[in-house]
């Protein structure tokens, strides 16, 4: 199923300790980049939940964001770390002893430094464990956006699928038609000029000149592309990288369509069809 990197969901959580929330949101990376916002005593958790969105998420940059808000009678159970604090005001006060006009020290800051504030075990277990099967709920709607996302994505393309399908078809039956009636042409105007003609070399001039307007192989691999591209949009895990690399061969096929043609008919499908990857090109940097 086709997923899109650009999503976004959010969680919440009341427990009697606080209210804890996450928030997920991505969006369009070459590669998997997951990056985390988390309070300073549930540092630990990162590399844990780091795994978890990487057995999930194959693409995207992908922010998450923990918030966390205690309760009031947890306030109360908070303790500092006495020994560190200390430490920070004795270092505080002998850089302000260097300075003519120190600033006053702000407590507020100094509560904020890492390990200073320190709360009960039972408590941090608690948090811990609600904040790992939330961050699983969030990022379970996280997925689930993305994919219905990547539907539209995926109708999106394929509506111009099937309009490549048409302008290819209208090469496919033109050129035929179309070399006739330029080898037809030649031919009456060599015959003008002269009445002595080299039927040998004009017979090698008029299949050069056709081997130069065939485009049998660029149509036949432009409809490969095509139903490979379809195929590729009905599987299952990450396609964003297969299907640029199928818009690139279509480009390159349509570019020589472009420089043989002899008409306006194959000139404007030409035409129509770049814009048609362009168009597709543009949907498929935002798939997974």
């Amino acid at each position: 199923m086709i997923h899109s990197m650009t999503a976004f969901a959010a969680k919440e959580n009341k427990q009697p300790w606080g209210v804890i929330a996450w928030e997920i949101r991505s969006v369009n990376h070459r590669y998997l980049d997951v990056s985390f916002r988390l309070p300073e005593a549930l540092r630990d958790m990162e590399f844990s939940l780091r795994d978890v969105a990487r057995n999930i998420l194959h693409r995207g940059k992908v922010e998450c964001t923990l918030k966390l808000q205690m309760a009031d009678q947890e306030a109360a159970q908070i303790t500092l770390n006495d020994t560190l604090l200390n430490h920070l005001i004795r270092r505080a006060e002998h850089v302000a002893s260097k300075l003519e006009e120190p600033a006053a020290m702000d407590p507020m800051k100094l509560l904020m430094w890492p390990g200073v504030v320190v709360q009960a075990e039972q408590d941090q277990a608690a948090i811990k464990e609600t904040m790992q099967s939330l961050f699983k709920a969030t990022l379970e709607s996280f997925v689930e956006c993305r994919q219905r996302e990547g539907q539209a994505l995926k109708q999106a393309i394929k509506e111009r699928l099937t309009s490549m399908e048409n302008h290819v078809d209208v090469v496919a039956k033109t050129v035929p038609t179309l070399l006739e009636a330029q080898r037809q042409k030649i031919s009456d105007r060599i015959q003008e000029l002269t009445q002595d003609v080299d039927q040998s070399r004009l017979e090698q001039e008029l299949v050069y000149f056709a081997q130069r307007m065939d485009v049998a192989e660029e149509v036949d691999r432009l409809q490969t592309h095509i139903k490979e591209m379809s195929r590729v949009l009905e599987q299952d895990g990450a396609a964003g990288r297969r299907l640029d690399f199928l818009l690139q061969e279509m480009n390159r096929e349509a570019n020589t369509i472009g420089s043989k043609s002899q008409h306006t008919i194959t000139s404007h499908a030409c035409v129509e069809l770049k814009v048609l990857i362009e168009q597709i090109r543009e949907q498929v940097q935002n798939i997974e």
